[in-house]
């Protein structure tokens, strides 16, 4: 855990000396370098709005310096019945409101987010048994730095997106561990109004068996384009694996729709496919997001 949390700050400083005066941006961003958490960017010259969902792919854009962003789920279904164990059984998760984003944007090109779950409702059932957990979920603190595009001045985007997870759940809706990782999101501008998006993550999580920690390594590839006015959708394939002991691969397939009802609200829905054994089977969902 201390080389998790070492790795976290190590970054964060690395960041936060890549956002203070003398660091070369490039032109584009020069324009919105004097802009900070206290001086926020003017509204005419902020960019559109960017967010980390629907899909699992994390974007590279960061909220303007000194505005506030929510993206949150409204509704979240989780149904499994093919366990990694071979064993058939059925868990379904109905969270609403889970795992609510409030982000923060410090710099042009750096914002910080916090990711709180204020209720989740679990139910796993089988033939003999039903177990019903519920309560608040933990607490991720993640900070994101983008390197260059942010503003549109080159036709590929990249990120860097060191994170944190506390353990604050409650009822055994966690590992009860603090975990970590890095997120390496790239954005692609594409002919035909088409966009593509990249992301490469690796992960410090605790093993289920004993104290010890291992690796997981997740990749996405995530393609969309405009379907009607302010209406968009996606396609996406999802890949976790991991070094831990007998785990197994977990990929899904994933697509959705975006609704921008404003410049600042979004609306947004889809449906995530497992593909593999140890993926969940379905997971259909509705989320909002809001920028002040």
């Amino acid at each position: 855990m201390n080389t998790v949390v070492r790795l976290f700050f190590i970054i964060f400083i690395s960041s936060v000396s890549c956002v203070l005066p003398g660091f070369a941006l490039e032109p584009a961003q020069r324009d919105k370098h004097q802009y900070h958490m206290l001086n926020p960017t003017p509204r005419e010259l902020m960019r559109e709005l960017s967010t980390d969902r629907p899909d699992k792919t994390e974007s590279p854009f960061t909220v303007d310096a000194g505005h506030i962003q929510i993206e949150t789920n409204l509704i979240d279904y989780i149904y499994d019945t093919h366990n990694p164990d071979g064993s058939q059984k059925k868990q379904e998760t109905i969270s609403p409101l889970v795992e609510t984003a409030l982000k923060v944007g410090l710099f042009n090109n750096m914002d910080i987010q916090f990711f709180i779950s204020p209720y989740t409702y679990q139910k796993t059932k089988d033939d003999t048994e039903k177990i019903i957990l519920k309560g608040f979920g933990d607490t991720l603190i993640r900070l994101k730095l983008n390197l260059w595009g942010n503003d549109g001045e080159s036709m590929i985007a990249m990120g860097v997106m060191p994170f944190i997870k506390f353990p604050t759940n409650g009822a055994n809706l966690g590992n009860e561990a603090h975990e970590g990782g890095i997120i390496i999101p790239f954005g692609v501008s594409l002919p035909h109004d088409w966009s593509m998006g990249f992301m490469a993550e690796v992960d410090f999580n605790k093993s289920a068996a004993n104290d010890d920690y291992h690796t997981e390594y997740i990749q996405s590839l995530t393609f969309g384009h405009a379907i009607v006015g302010d209406l968009n959708g996606y396609i996406e394939f999802f890949s976790n694996t991991s070094d831990e002991d007998d785990s197994k691969w977990i990929a899904t397939v994933d697509t959705g729709l975006t609704y921008g009802i404003t410049k600042d609200i979004q609306l947004d829905g889809g449906v995530n496919f497992g593909v593999t054994r140890a993926a969940d089977d379905i997971n259909p969902f509705i989320g909002l997001s809001l920028r002040y």
